[in-house]
Order: structure tokens, then sequence, then C-alpha cells
């Protein structure tokens, strides 16, 4: 016990001691692990059910339809949803993702399931999910200590990546043997045990019925021009990585001439680079985001430029394990500082604001990279992805040479340091 004690860092041993925490990161990982199956059985399952002339739009919907959708359910349901309890808006993101997955698995063995009626369970399958992010990390925030709340969200992270590791080639497997469908009613299942376990979660009071309502989520951000930055910086980076999610699956199945399973193992080696580069990162205490942002753009979309000059398994695999580790980091830093400059009782809404946007970008670049793919075939997409992201990285650059705002020029991650650089927070 002493050994593993010595070989897990002193920051996570303490975050591990929290009850509510340990049992929210017990179902998220359980829930990932579904999501990182459907990383491939989402576009498979489109390919499988559509003319193979149009194969590029229906994957490319399919994969916005996946996550597209919660821009809307956090814009047009803030009214109702920014003052639930975040347990609770966990639970109710959980249970509508295993009805519509769940029922997406049934139509297809059914025989019923066509490309339309795909995209619109997807899209039903996404609506909360913004807000079940935001809720995911309201409770981080609540059940752990502001100068560990980095550890925490690099530990839900580092499940994430572990679960694109060991889901997308277990998927491979899963789809050959049972198909894409069954595939999709296991992740159903795995929000089941997450609406579960969320139920032994105690609420925190963060929110509730006596607490004034404020202003929305993306008015509060309006106050802070720092964190609306390095918000718009993060959504071009997602946007520009949408077309990877269309144009990967093609590139695997018309270039390489390959399977599901291949598909399973460029996505696995993505995960594990991107599970080493977290928890390394979580072990830091300080970083200062702005340079952090444009490196870690700049590195991913360098990582891309070999798949529109080699068909090289090797060379192209070892980009995607190279972009992992330099993208690892970036998802827990960006989230500790949201979650530092807002007050609790705003975090919901922050945090959903934040998700809409971030959430949405990626499935707009995935949309348009069905036609893209159509026009240019997908390795070049991919090539036009990585030089679009280095050039957005330059861009950025240039403009950090204008003066700086103040938290650029800081470290931020424990409460004391934020306070030296963030403005004060609004009543």
């Amino acid at each position: 016990m002493r050994m593993a004690n010595r070989l897990v860092p002193a920051a996570y041993r303490q975050v591990l001691r929290v009850p509510g925490f340990r049992r929210l990161l017990a179902g998220e990982s359980v829930s990932f692990l579904g999501d990182g199956l459907s990383v491939v059985a989402i576009s498979w399952l489109a390919i499988q059910i559509t003319e193979p002339d149009r194969a590029a739009l229906v994957v490319g919907a399919a994969v916005a339809a996946y996550t597209l959708p919660a821009a809307l359910g956090a814009a047009g349901l803030a009214r109702w949803l920014s003052r639930v309890d975040p347990r609770r808006l966990v639970i109710a993101n959980a249970l509508l993702r295993a009805v519509t997955l769940g029922a997406a698995a049934a139509c297809h063995l059914l025989g019923v399931l066509t490309p339309v009626l795909y995209v619109v369970l997807l899209a039903l399958s996404s609506l909360l999910a913004a807000w079940g992010t935001a809720g995911t990390y309201t409770l981080v925030s609540a059940l752990v200590p502001a100068e560990h709340r980095l550890a925490a969200n690099t530990l839900l992270g580092t499940s994430q990546t572990t679960a694109i590791i060991l889901g997308p080639p277990l998927a491979g497997v899963l789809v050959a043997v049972a198909g894409p469908a069954a595939v999709l009613a296991f992740d159903a299942a795995t929000y089941l045990v997450l609406a579960a376990q969320l139920r032994r979660v105690p609420a925190p009071a963060v929110a509730g019925e006596d607490v004034p309502r404020t202003a929305g989520g993306f008015r509060i951000l309006a106050r802070r021009p720092q964190l609306l930055g390095l918000l718009a910086l993060t959504a071009v980076f997602f946007f520009l990585y949408g077309p990877v999610e269309v144009a990967l699956p093609l590139f695997i199945v018309d270039v390489l001439g390959r399977d599901a399973g291949f598909l399973g193992a460029y996505w696995a080696v993505f995960g594990v680079g991107a599970l080493l580069g977290g928890l390394i990162a979580g072990t830091l205490r300080t970083l200062s985001p702005w340079p952090f942002a444009i490196a870690v753009i700049a590195g991913w979309g360098a990582c891309l430029l070999p798949f529109g000059f080699t068909t090289s398994v090797w060379v192209t695999m070892a980009g995607m394990a190279l972009g992992g580790i330099i993208y690892g980091p970036f998802p827990a830093f960006n989230v500790t500082l949201f979650q530092t400059a807002a007050d609790p009782a705003d975090l919901p809404a922050v945090l959903a604001a934040r998700g809409s946007v971030m959430v949405a970008a990626a499935p707009i670049g995935a949309a348009l990279g069905g036609p893209l793919v159509g026009r240019l075939g997908p390795a070049d997409t991919l090539l036009a992805s990585g030089a679009a992201t280095v050039g957005l990285a330059a861009l950025a650059l240039l403009a950090s040479a204008l003066p700086l705002t103040a938290v650029r020029k800081g470290a931020f991650l424990s409460e004391s340091d934020v306070e030296g650089h963030l403005p004060h927070r609004a009543a």
C-alpha cells in the first residue's frame, strides 16, 4: 500500500479521498468507456445504413448530430436549467442519452433505422450534453477544494482518454462480432450506470430557488474578456478539428483499405498520448494559459500534416500519438480556469455557455467535413485541417504581440494565484 501511495502523486491521492468525487469519477469512467466505443460505432453504423456515394455526408451528419444540438440545448433551456442542482443535470443528460441511443440500436435491430431517423435520434441524445458536462464540473468545483481542482479535472480527463485507448479497439472487435448497433446499445447502458452512480453523490448547495437569478452564462463571460478570448480561440481550434472525425474513418476505408479495428487503433494511439500528456500536466501548479493554448494548437495541427503526404501507417499513427501527448493537458487546464473565475452560483450557466460553444465548434466542422472530403478526399482534408490549425496558431501568436491582458501574462490554477491576475468577481 505504501509503495502504491508513493507511485500516485499527492495531488491525486488527496482528490481520491473525497467520497463524492470518487463516485462521480467511477460513474463518468464507465460512461466514457461507452463513448469510446461509440467513436467507432456511430460512424460505422452510418456507413452501414447508407449508400456508398452518400457515406461522407451521412457520417458527417451523424457525428455532428451526436454533439451539435447540445449548443441549442444550452441556450434554449438556460431559463429553466441554470439553477438546477448540478447532480440532476448529469442524471437527466445520462437518462436522455440512454433512451435515445437505445432506441437507435433497437430500430436497427428491427430493420427500420434509416439515415434520417438515425441522425434525429443522435440529435435528441445530445440535447442536454452541455448541461450534463456543466453539471459534472460544477460538482467537481463543489466537492473538491480549489487547490485540488486541476488534479480532479485531470483525473476526469484521464478517464476519458483511457476510454479512447480501450474503447475504439474494443469497438472494432465488437463491431466485427455483434455489429455497430450492439455497441451503441452498450453505450446506452453505460449512461444508466452513470445515472445510478450519481444518485449516491451528495447534492451540493450550489444552486437553488432561494438564490437570485443572475445574468446568463454568456453575459457573465462578457464581463471577463480574458476568458472570452480564450474561449473564442479554443472554439476555432475545435472547429478546425471537426473534419478529422469525418476524414479519418474514410482515410482508413478508402485510402488504406482497412476495417473498423484499424480505426480503433488510430484513436487508441491518440488516447495513449493524451493519457501521458494529461497525467504529467496534472502534477503541475502553474501555467500561462495563452502561450500554452497556442503551443497546443500549433502542435496538433503539425501532427496532422503527414496524412497529406504519406500512406504509411507507422508515420500517421505516430502523428496521432504525438498529437495526443500535445493535446492531453489542454482540457483540464482550460476548464480549471473557468471554474476558478466564476462564482459558484453562476458556474452551471457559465460552464453550459462554454460547453455550448465547445460542443458546437467541432460538430460544425464535422458537418462541413463531409462535403470537404467529397471534394478533396480524406487525405487532403486531413492535410487542410492541419495546415489551417497551424495557421490559427500563427495568427494567435501575432495577436499575442499586442498589449496582453492580465490573465495572459499570469499563471493560474490555485485560488491565490488567480486572484492576482483575474478581475475581481462581480457581485
